[in-house]
């Protein structure tokens, strides 16, 4: 087997000869970004050739002659020969400290849409319980007294332990008199005892919520005993380096052991932010008795190794949308192994459960006459229109735009992000403010639209997105067909280079916010209803938390309809999870809700490529559907 050595990281194992380069360096521990899937289409896990022979010929198309003849290749295309190999492997722009620490995420949503305290019933309790010390001839086993003394408070249901509470047992029941604490979960007819402690441990009893989305994940760990929110932990979903959105990382996972790779990367990403998260507040992982787990059918079929080709085949299939219960040690998640994992309910292959938990921060849980429509920005775009007469939902693809990822200087809403722009309209040059007041490291989604909108408003771009070139500013750099806006020279950055905005990460905003408000146009037509109609409209996703409406409604990423109609919640997928993980009063109400909902599958509507064309404008090609816009 040829011996693969990779530079500067000195890294080097010995594979099979016709392995791909990209998974030689993946189980070599090298990170390389596949963004496109390992499809070859996207050109970014560029590598070069220091030694060695291979076959590059299927990098031609992508790259120039040029660049191939000089040793640079594409890693996913590139197949291993017999002799040994030295690659060097450009220095990726990163995504370490990207990353925000979060807070309590409940100021986001309105008070009166929250479980209120009388429906705090989590899944998994603690209950303090004296079991009587053995007697001499009672002919009871200590499983059969701890279950006597159970089945006293809760009635006479078969109460089933693991091997791993059994082993424990005779130590806790004797340990402090026979008084113990026993974590439980109450199914319909049985109790399931998860954990037994010895004394009186009910006052520490803990659980997670998590959003696995597309871009980032977010841990949130929560006091079960009064429902507080102690902590929260964002980062990069590390599947980001095998494919940016949901198809390129369906394309990723054709092969085995890449599904199993995918699934890994998830687990590891929010293993490590629960050791963050419980090691910032002195939670050891094994009092975690609870998790809620929210995302799109995809993630969560990655997350859990599950095929998930037919997501994005004709007629569009997953394996389910309803998961079972499952315990933390089938998931893979580092916790009481027991514990049991819920998942939110997912409606169709593009509405997962994500969606099912934001509407949980929404009136459209609620029984009203009122008709209300939340969009969930992210790097899916995902909606749901309804009262308590009917709920119609809808999915369309927004890219990663929104969330700085496909964005040549983007990044996430993290410290060092450009969030906020204004240019001035006789010289085009900007005055920009970022997340924590230091030099800027790159620009975030809401940055973005800042820009656009303020580009468009002093007339430096135009309704296309083309910057303009026949006024002289210091901020325009035009080269060859394309334009760039400068934001950040160099001395300015927080970078080793210049922070900038080109003319296709321009248009990469422009089709992400076409996508939405076309699927909000093409869901309300099939509705029935004009956008005057609504009564209020949602803002959910991480991303949303830090939209302004104002720039939103310029660049015509949203409806111009009146601002107090507006509503924030944040990333409502994790908010949504924190409801259902303190309340299965509010799980219940979600799973009715899901099954509630109608499907529209925008691929299979011929009007939805019109609706989306037309939106391909600043703000739109119909100046009548923005009249507060001025030109």
């Amino acid at each position: 087997m040829p011996l693969i050595t990779f530079r500067p990281s000195g890294k080097s194992i010995e594979v099979p000869s016709n392995t791909e380069l990209l998974d030689a360096a993946r189980q070599a521990g090298v990170e390389i970004d596949a963004p496109c899937g390992g499809k070859g289409t996207c050109g970014k896990c560029l590598v070069r050739i220091l030694d060695g022979h291979v076959d590059s010929s299927s990098s031609l198309g992508v790259l120039s002659a040029d660049a191939v003849a000089a040793g640079h290749v594409l890693a996913c295309r590139t197949r291993l020969g017999a002799e040994p190999l030295t690659v060097e492997v450009p220095e990726a722009s990163g995504r370490e400290g990207m990353r925000i620490a979060g807070g309590d995420e409940t100021a986001l949503v309105r008070g009166e849409l929250l479980p209120r305290k009388w429906e705090y019933e989590p899944m998994a309790m603690k209950w303090l319980v004296r079991v009587p010390l053995p007697q001499l001839g009672d002919g009871l086993s200590d499983l059969d007294r701890l279950t006597r003394s159970i089945q006293h408070d809760w009635g006479p249901q078969p109460v089933l332990p693991p091997l791993s509470v059994l082993r424990v047992l005779t130590h806790a029941l004797r340990a402090e008199q026979g008084l113990v604490t026993t974590t439980l979960i109450r199914s319909s007819n049985e109790i399931h005892l998860i954990r037994v402690e010895p004394g009186d441990q009910t006052v520490r009893h803990y659980g997670i919520a998590v959003d696995v989305g597309t871009t980032t994940i977010a841990v949130q760990l929560v006091d079960l005993t009064s429902a507080t929110i102690l902590g929260t932990r964002s980062d990069y979903n590390e599947q980001v380096a095998c494919g940016l959105d949901v198809i390129s990382r369906i394309n990723y996972a054709r092969r085995p052991e890449r599904l199993e790779e995918l699934r890994t990367r998830a687990l590891h990403t929010i293993n490590r932010l629960l050791r963050q998260v419980t090691q910032e507040h002195t939670v050891a992982p094994d009092e975690i008795s609870n998790a809620v787990i929210s995302g799109n059918t995809t993630m969560l079929h990655l997350l859990l190794g599950l095929n998930p080709e037919y997501i994005r085949l004709d007629p569009y299939t997953p394996t389910l949308h309803e998961t079972p219960y499952l315990t933390a040690v089938e998931v893979g998640l580092e916790i009481n192994p027991e514990s049991w994992v819920c998942f939110s309910p997912c409606v169709g292959s593009y509405v997962g459960g994500d969606i099912t938990a934001g509407m949980l921060c929404t009136d459209l849980a609620t029984e009203t006459e009122q008709i209300n429509l939340f969009i969930d920005i992210g790097t899916n775009g995902e909606l749901v229109i309804g009262n308590r007469d009917f709920l119609m939902t809808c999915a369309c693809s927004a890219g990663p735009a929104f969330e700085g990822a496909g964005i040549e200087c983007g990044m996430r809403a993290a410290i060092g992000a450009i969030e906020w722009v204004e240019v001035d309209a006789a010289t085009g040059l900007p005055h920009y403010w970022t997340i924590g007041g230091g030099k800027p490291k790159g620009i975030c989604g809401s940055g973005m639209i800042a820009l656009l909108a303020d580009l468009l408003r002093t007339g430096w771009i135009d309704a296309s997105g083309k910057l303009d070139r026949t006024r002289p500013s210091h901020a325009i750099r035009v080269q060859g067909r394309h334009a760039y806006y400068l934001l950040a020279p160099l001395h300015e950055s927080g970078m080793d280079h210049a922070i900038q905005v080109s003319e296709i990460d321009i248009e990469n905003i422009i089709r992400a916010k076409a996508a939405i408000y076309a699927a909000c146009a093409l869901l309300l037509q099939h509705a029935g209803i004009a956008f005057t109609d609504l009564a209020n409209i949602y803002i959910g996703g991480g991303f949303g938390r830090f939209l302004n409406i104002e720039k939103a409604i310029v660049i015509g990423l949203v409806p111009d309809l009146p601002r107090e109609k507006f509503h924030y919640v944040g990333n409502s997928s994790l908010m949504g999870s924190y409801i259902v993980l303190v309340s299965q009063e509010y799980h219940r109400r979600q799973l009715v809700l899901a099954r509630r909902m109608t499907y529209i599958d925008l691929s299979s509507d011929p009007t939805y490529m019109d609706q989306y064309t037309a939106a391909l404008f600043l703000p739109h090609t119909d100046r009548n559907l923005f009249p507060s816009v001025t030109p």
